[in-house]
């Protein structure tokens, strides 16, 4: 009782000196980031207005007005790249810091130059101490290939603007004027007053005298602007996750066969999933990166004893990476451990799980079920229960009833918390088949079976477009009855997405705005129709949770989910033929 008493204590404390230290970071992060876009603000502001007239006196003796103007110019420039750089930094981007560090040089030589405007060359100098002290936080990388492949569009898109000024000037001869004069440019004549355009500010000796030269000569800026912010935007984008590694797969094999606790692990083995290790290598968190969101399936899979320090590692991994991070479908017995990391969470739906030694379809309330059994029996319809491995002449026949299927809903695949009609999948589960009086596939579902316990999972559902009714009653009371004589203790219908959510008047209040929602969604997606037909089935409900770091977050993981959920990715793996073995 003492060492697990010390060992408690330790994991508190070291518990409450990460929230200090977490709250210590985001005030310097987000300190950083006001200064930052207080600088863009006053860089701006000094760009606009003249400064102190004895200083502009004093400086008239050592640098000359052209050299001031384009001062002015620099600072302006410097303002909004500050304002773009303030938002990144708050998201402890690597190359913001270093790009932030070089305006703040940029921005103290503009001011004395444009000025003496030493007050802003302080705040300047004040930021870029602060951002050094604060070095070791910006940690979050940017990917490295669009990074690269950003630098190469850059020089592309500034040798395009170079090209495109020095033909159109060229091609514009008579339409600009210097000194009053028609002005003609040769080919020199226009590389360098082009080249003048794109670093200079004060084009004043060369005018254009028509109105289609003038829009020629603002299109260079637009180019220039737009160039700018393409680089920009490829700099900092965040990380792009590649093709997982086969030894990688082979490991998250081995620790989910070892410590898999629900069939949920089953699907963390699709090919649409990414992977991090604990820094032991003994547990494994299954995720799919959307946009800035990484989401992740259930649970980290692993020792118990594990778990916490592997949602702190895959919270720092993600930080790192600018993700938001997040767990989608977390059971209610798991919140605590969330819970002493300062997580939040809200109610997404309900799983149906049938308890299959109390199933029966006795009573009233099971009048349909019987009335289906009853009737397609006597018509001849039958359920066959296909063992692993499956052979590729039932695949065939499988396929154009999903295909079917996919037409009659008007749909497409889904991904992440679902499986797809993909062979290397379906071949290693049992699959249950519906054939008719004249042994044609009618319906069909493939099937998870539970890691360490016995239980059973619906995954991919399909049927014909025409089939007679009550033709999924009769398949799943005809499952049930099969699990029930085989010993398993529970089958899982899935999740039912929204169901019981914000139903409590303790429910939180944006659970409440969910249901609320729900009516409008219904008339896109029959939520309130699959939980109907679930009920049927005499199941116990068990709320399931989406797990997230904060409020601000939610927005971009609700995106990221949905994305997920369409599977954008899934033909480009399918594609490239690429991955191990499922």
């Amino acid at each position: 009782m003492t060492i697990v008493y010390k060992l408690q204590s330790i994991r508190s404390v070291r518990s409450v000196w990460r929230k200090v230290l977490r709250h210590r970071v985001a005030i310097g992060l987000w300190s950083t980031s006001l200064l930052t876009g207080a600088m863009g603000m006053v860089n701006l502001w000094s760009s606009i207005f003249p400064g102190d007239p004895a200083r502009i006196e004093w400086l008239n003796l050592f640098l000359p007005i052209e050299s001031r103007a384009e001062a002015h110019l620099f600072a302006a420039i410097c303002g909004f790249l500050f304002l773009t750089l303030a938002i990144h930094l708050r998201r402890r981007k690597r190359m913001a810091w270093w790009m932030t560090i070089g305006l703040c040089a940029i921005s103290v030589i503009s001011h004395m130059i444009k000025g003496l405007d030493y007050e802003e060359c302080i705040l300047a100098l004040i930021l870029m101490a602060q951002l050094i002290v604060m070095r070791d936080e910006f940690t979050a990388r940017s990917d490295r290939p669009t990074m690269a492949q950003g630098a190469r569009h850059l020089a592309a898109a500034l040798g395009f603007t170079v090209a495109y000024g020095t033909l159109g000037f060229s091609m514009l001869d008579g339409h600009f004027e210097r000194a009053g004069q028609v002005y003609h440019l040769g080919w020199m004549d226009a590389l360098w007053q082009t080249l003048a355009m794109m670093v200079m500010s004060d084009n004043s000796d060369v005018v254009p005298n028509s109105q289609y030269a003038a829009l020629f000569t603002h299109s260079i800026y637009t180019v220039g602007a737009i160039t700018i912010a393409y680089a920009i935007w490829m700099l900092l984008r965040p990380v792009l996750l590649k093709n997982v590694s086969k030894a990688d797969r082979r490991l998250v094999r081995q620790i989910i066969d070892e410590h898999g606790h629900s069939s949920l692990a089953r699907l963390a083995l699709l090919p649409d999933k990414e992977y991090y290790f604990s820094p032991q290598r003994q547990s494994v968190v299954a995720f799919v990166v959307k946009g800035r969101s990484a989401i992740v399936l259930g649970d980290p899979i692993g020792p118990m004893g594990d778990r916490m320090e592997t949602i702190y590692g895959f919270r720092e991994f993600c930080r790192n990476n600018d993700w938001f991070p997040a767990f989608y479908e977390v059971p209610p017995e798991q919140l605590e451990t969330y819970k002493q990391m300062g997580w939040h969470w809200i109610q997404i739906g309900e799983e149906a799980i049938v308890d299959l030694q109390k199933f029966h379809l006795k009573g009233k309330s099971n009048q349909s079920l019987r009335t289906a059994m009853n009737r397609l029996t006597k018509t001849g319809h039958r359920l066959e229960v296909h063992q692993p491995p499956i052979s590729p002449a039932l695949l065939e026949q499988l396929k154009p009833v999903s295909d079917e299927w996919l037409r009659h809903k008007n749909g497409s695949e889904k991904q992440f918390s679902i499986a797809w009609f993909d062979r290397r999948h379906l071949e290693n589960y049992q699959i249950a088949v519906v054939y008719d009086a004249d042994d044609r596939i009618i319906a069909f579902t493939d099937l998870l079976s539970g890691y360490n316990k016995k239980e059973v999972t619906i995954d991919l559902m399909r049927h014909r477009a025409e089939v007679e009714n009550g033709t999924m009653e009769f398949l799943f009371v005809s499952l049930l009855n099969y699990f029930k004589d085989a010993g398993y203790d529970t089958l899982s219908f899935s999740l039912s997405p929204l169901a019981g959510v914000g139903a409590a008047s303790t429910s939180p209040s944006i659970e409440k705005g969910l249901r609320h929602f729900t009516k409008y969604l219904n008339r896109f997606y029959s939520f309130n129709g699959l939980h109907q037909f679930k009920h049927k089935f005499q199941p116990d409900w068990e709320p399931r949770y989406l797990v997230y770091p904060s409020l601000k977050s939610l927005p971009e993981i609700a995106v990221g989910l949905v994305r997920a959920d369409s599977g954008d990715r899934l033909f480009d793996y399918l594609k490239s033929g690429d991955g191990d073995s499922l």
